[in-house]
């Protein structure tokens, strides 16, 4: 019978034997199904159970003994929390999927045989009649055998001797006693070892309001939409990047397209390169055949090798990732490749096969850095890149190279590089078009900062839209209206005349002048009206009175502008 009319034909039995006393309510606890919300019917029945003493004490002992580290350390005191206080596991579950619980019953006798295989015949009365148990094993009893159960175990495999025990284990914070602990106590038991050397945990992917995904709320992602639209890369380098280990990460698809943004840069950067590969010979390069910005990336390389290896070391992934994110886009595609564009493009430039050398190398090892993040894209650009190494995924990971090291020409470019930088912003500032070239003065009385200027003059004239470099001691020759950029031990000037057409800049200037007198005078009207004074709200009227400030001040500034253009 169905449950509730059973419990109706009981209380209608009762009544027909004068057993019943009284029918009342009775507020209690009830459990209900979390997916379809049907009331959950509590059934006692027999169930098998594993004693934990034993075994939870050696799963406490590898911890403090360090054969067994949690990366972030914090997650050992969950792991160590629930040994501690650890029950005994029943391990039935009463589903109609898993693996059988191993015991026969005798159906003639009772009789109980727990074995691999169900036996041929009762061991109590010889007689054939059994039947095996219909409960399975709880999930994660079946589980907790993956790390030597797959290669073989309990035979002596050759995989089991190699790969047995493993080093690290990458899992979620939520799963650590149901997975992690049973795999070390089951690993302790069977094999005597600890089945990894470190536990790495990771924060769970929560939708962008910080829900945990579930499909219940219906705020899943499906990986394999975000793959049709963005790449299988651009999803692997969102879900590593800007959360440390062990923390939760909030999922926007603002970040997947950041992260294809990024693979598209590579892979434009890669296809200048390789059209631009067969201009020079640039097998026979030696370090003294390099300029100064050759040797500056290859510098910032060889630094960037070193920090990446060891972050990566101590499993900090996502600052290692940021650190080759930063170098790629930044120092090797926004800068280097403008740098050894003018080389590239001019004919009578020797230093192509040096320029072309670094890039290829630069490229090279950074694919292979960035490889575990972005494998599919770095595998493509390499295999087309070169013809040494068969596949990135075998490749030999980047090291540190000491002919490469340079620091003398890392600061020579740096310096160049702050100039720039003060240039662009001045001409932004000054609204400069961006193709209007200027003659640009470096003035210094230090010897050294004169000749890094000189020696990086090609590609400072280009990156700095200079029309002409002109390197000197003093300020002699240079116009007094020139406007100026501050740099260590020097300065940098640009005649105002190369930067502004005058005539024009009165023009916008005067234009300027004439709307703010309009907003001066409509600002001083409201604020004069005694009917707006005394009905508007104070918020209003101190936000007309900031702007009387600020348009005030702007119209000191564009006549202080005018006075000095018509001067």
């Amino acid at each position: 019978m169905d449950r509730y009319e059973a419990r109706k034909a009981m209380v209608a039995d009762l009544e027909a034997l004068g057993l019943l006393v009284k029918v009342a309510d009775h507020a209690h606890s009830v459990g209900t199904h979390d997916r379809c919300g049907t009331t959950v019917e509590p059934l006692i029945k027999p169930q098998w159970f594993v004693r934990m003493k034993e075994m939870g004490e050696a799963a406490l002992k590898v911890v403090d003994t360090e054969d067994l580290n949690f990366v972030p350390e914090r997650f050992e005191k969950i792991y160590k929390h629930w040994l501690e206080n650890i029950r005994d596991w029943c391990i039935s579950r009463q589903l109609w999927w898993g693996h059988r619980i191993p015991a026969y019953y005798c159906q003639d006798c009772g009789e109980m045989t727990v074995a691999k295989m169900m036996p041929e015949k009762c061991p109590a009365c010889g007689k054939t009649n059994l039947q095996q148990d219909e409960d399975t094993l709880d999930t994660w009893f079946s589980s907790a055998l993956w790390p030597f159960s797959t290669l073989g175990w309990p035979e002596e495999t050759e995989e089991l001797s190699y790969f047995y025990p493993t080093d690290v284990l990458v899992t979620g914070y939520d799963i650590i006693f149901f997975w992690v602990v049973r795999m070390v106590f089951s690993a302790l038991e069977q094999t005597g070892k600890s089945p990894f050397k470190y536990v790495l945990i990771h924060g769970l992917v929560r939708d962008s309001q910080g829900r945990k995904m579930s499909k219940s709320l219906g705020n899943g992602i499906d990986p394999l939409e975000v793959i049709d639209k963005y790449g299988a890369d651009a999803l692997r380098l969102t879900l590593i990047t800007g959360n440390a280990p062990g923390n939760d990460m909030r999922f926007y698809w603002e970040r997947v397209e950041a992260s294809r943004n990024f693979a598209n840069k590579i892979w434009n950067a890669s296809r200048f390169i390789m059209m631009n590969i067969e201009k020079a010979d640039s097998a026979e390069i030696t370090p003294k055949a390099l300029t100064m910005a050759d040797q500056w990336i290859l510098s910032k390389l060889n630094a960037l090798i070193v920090s990446v290896t060891d972050n990566m070391e101590h499993f900090e992934l996502g600052v290692a990732v940021q650190k080759i994110y930063d170098f790629i886009w930044e120092e090797f595609c926004d800068w280097y490749i403008e740098m050894v564009k003018p080389r590239l493009y001019s004919d009578a430039d020797t230093s192509k096969g040096a320029a072309i050398f670094t890039l290829k190398k630069v490229l090279i090892e950074s694919l292979k850095l960035l490889h575990p993040y972005m494998p599919f894209i770095t595998e493509e650009i390499f295999c087309n890149l070169q013809d040494e190494e068969d596949s990135i995924m075998i490749s030999k990971w980047p090291e540190y190279q000491k002919k490469y090291d340079f620091p003398e020409e890392e600061f020579a470019v740096e310096t160049i590089k702050e100039a720039i930088r003060g240039i662009r912003n001045m001409r932004t500032s000054m609204n400069v078009a961006p193709n209007r070239k200027a003659k640009v003065f470096v003035v210094s009385g230090d010897v050294r900062l004169r000749q890094i200027f000189e020696s990086g003059r090609v590609f400072f004239a280009t990156l700095g839209m200079a029309s002409e470099i002109v390197v000197q001691e003093d300020k002699t020759g240079i116009d007094p209206d020139a406007v100026s950029v501050v740099i260590p031990n020097g300065m940098i000037y640009m005649p105002f005349a190369d930067l502004v057409d005058v005539s024009k800049e009165i023009e916008r200037l005067e234009k300027e002048e004439k709307r703010l007198d309009g907003e001066i005078a409509r600002v001083n009207g409201m604020l004069n009206n005694e009917r707006f004074m005394s009905k508007a709200p104070e918020a209003k009227v101190q936000e007309e009175r900031d702007k009387l400030t600020k348009y005030t001040q702007m119209m000191v500034q564009v006549k202080e502008q005018l006075a000095h253009l018509r001067g």
